[in-house]
């Protein structure tokens, strides 16, 4: 169940699958997903799981099939690493944009990103610099930019803490405050950073099924 909500005029829908739809635009807006996280670790010689490309991808491809979608805005952090760019990582992305290639893409440099370089230009994304600004949205990485548009960002990696008893369970979340959004990151590999919302933010939790705010 997406949870909608109406920011700067606009209608946004925020997704169970940890991502943002701008309806309007038929835009899909993704958070640090981090392609080749997993291959970087690896590089280093720590063991994990392979398959987490395959495993974004695949994520994707299930929002595109759910709703109209015209253009995937990125906001950072699109590559871990130099190490993202090995020849196997770079070929499952290319096949993937083979799929979809009258998709618009656009990836708003993050702090990753920095470090690993731009992504392939067969890839087919136009990269620019935060803010990017498209109608009353500051398309960011970083939440603390100074913009007078409303600013959508990533980055932190927000989940959230819930408590029952001694239980407890840590969800991605979205963070809305009165000028910014903070989106959870996408990627299967991400990890998450409990965060406390300020009193004037509001909180919704992910479940992986439904998008749920916490009172």
């Amino acid at each position: 169940m997406n949870q909608s909500i109406d920011i700067a005029g606009e209608e946004l829908l925020m997704l169970p699958q940890k991502a943002l739809y701008w309806p309007r635009e038929a835009m899909l807006i993704i958070a640090d997903i981090h392609f080749g996280k997993a291959a970087a670790f690896r590089a280093l010689g720590v063991p994990v799981p392979s398959g987490t490309t395959s495993v974004n991808l695949l994520a994707l491809d299930d929002l595109l099939a759910a709703r109209p979608v015209r253009h995937i805005v990125f906001l950072g952090d699109f590559l871990h690493a130099r190490a993202a760019h090995a020849g196997a990582t770079l070929a499952a992305m290319q096949r993937w944009r083979e799929r979809h290639p009258g998709l618009l893409l656009t990836l708003v440099r993050g702090n990753h990103d920095a470090r690993a370089g731009d992504p392939s230009a067969r890839l087919g994304i136009t990269v620019v610099d935060e803010p990017h600004v498209i109608g009353p949205f500051a398309f960011c990485h970083h939440p603390d930019i100074m913009t007078p548009s409303y600013v959508l960002a990533g980055h932190v990696h927000p989940v959230y803490r819930l408590r029952s008893g001694w239980d407890a369970l840590r969800l991605p979340c979205f963070l809305v405050g009165r000028r910014r959004m903070v989106l959870p990151s996408f990627g299967a590999f991400t990890g998450g950073h409990p965060v406390t919302p300020l009193p004037d933010e509001r909180l919704f939790v992910s479940s992986g099924e439904a998008v749920l705010e916490v009172p």
